[in-house]
């Protein structure tokens, strides 16, 4: 079996704790008539488990600059430069574990940020704890290489994701500094401080 199918594999179980931990921190935060943008969406299964937590209260629709075909939901392709929709087009935008494969993150979370009308959940990584640049970087190539997906080993600090909110027009509404993403084992090595979720509402 290819070194990409194995580690396809092993992966299964890690993502399916997380996709769990994901729905269960944001779905709290929708509202009933939502309309949410997943962006970066991949195979749109965050997208889809959202509306399965909580059937009928909102409608998810995703963003990936090539859309695979077959996805769950609906999946929108633009140009990686500019999101296709107007100013607060949809309610919620999320950004899950996107921004630090992109090379210019704040153009991202500026069109991010223009398209919701009432807020962009941002869940990335955060270097926070012993070894963290290096622990989340091996966790970010374990998981990507295997898609043929970039990394470039980029992630804020604390104090950047203090900052951050400001400078989009967002103040945070709800943040998550430390998360049990994965299994306990795994956990203990590659998840809680690593993790950072923000709830950031338009001022």
């Amino acid at each position: 079996m290819p070194v990409g199918a194995i580690m396809r594999a092993m992966h299964k179980p890690i993502y399916e704790r997380r996709l769990q931990t994901l729905v269960s921190t944001i779905v709290p935060f929708l509202k009933q008539g939502d309309r949410v943008l997943d962006v970066g969406c991949g195979n749109g299964t965050l997208g889809k488990a959202l509306m399965d937590a909580k059937p009928g209260t909102f409608v998810a629709e995703g963003l990936e600059r090539a859309v695979r075909g077959g996805e769950p939901i609906k999946v929108h392709a633009y140009d990686g430069v500019k999101i296709p929709f107007g100013d607060g087009a949809y309610d919620v935008v999320i950004v899950a574990d996107v921004l630090h494969h992109e090379p210019d993150p704040d153009r991202l979370m500026r069109e991010c940020a223009r398209v919701a009308k009432r807020a962009v959940i941002v869940k990335d990584h955060q270097v926070a704890g012993p070894l963290a640049q290096q622990r989340i970087s091996f966790m970010d190539w374990a998981a990507n290489v295997p898609y043929g997906i970039v990394c470039l080993y980029r992630y804020n600090t604390p104090k950047q994701w203090d900052e951050f909110p400001a400078r989009f027009g967002l103040k945070a509404a709800g943040e998550f500094r430390s998360m049990d993403v994965y299994p306990p084992i795994v956990n203990v090595i590659f998840g809680r401080k690593l993790h950072y979720l923000g709830v950031l509402e338009k001022v």
